[in-house]
């Protein structure tokens, strides 16, 4: 039911930005529960950054300061402010959208974008 499409991706030099977009399809995306996650080369798939429908975020400790995820509900849209990138953020940056229905919780996931941070 829900589709979710990352953008923003690409190379980036240490100490640049970049910010992520990811566009969910749903009809009720103010109440989804939002979250982007990483995952480099074999590692295992981790939380970077959370943001509840009434707006509370939550950061990995190793992003804290350098991340700021947040949303527009206009638009179904989450975003993902990455300042300061270093080397060790390179990743494949996934999108995750989770919504509850009649106590029913179900959890939609996007195809991840690409994130190189290289000089």
């Amino acid at each position: 039911q829900v589709q979710l499409v990352e953008s923003g991706g690409g190379l980036v030099q240490p100490g640049g930005s970049l910010r992520l977009s990811c566009a969910a399809s749903g009809n009720r995306f103010s109440a989804y529960a939002m979250g982007w996650y990483r995952q480099a080369p074999e590692k295992e798939r981790d939380l970077v950054a959370s943001i509840t429908s009434g707006g509370s975020t939550n950061y990995a400790d190793s992003v804290k300061g350098r991340f700021t995820i947040s949303r527009d509900n206009a638009k179904n849209t989450v975003y993902l402010q990455m300042n300061s990138l270093k080397p060790e953020d390179t990743a494949v940056y996934y999108c995750k959208a989770d919504l509850r229905r009649w106590g029913v919780e179900y959890a939609y996931w996007g195809q991840g974008t690409q994130v190189t941070v290289s000089s």
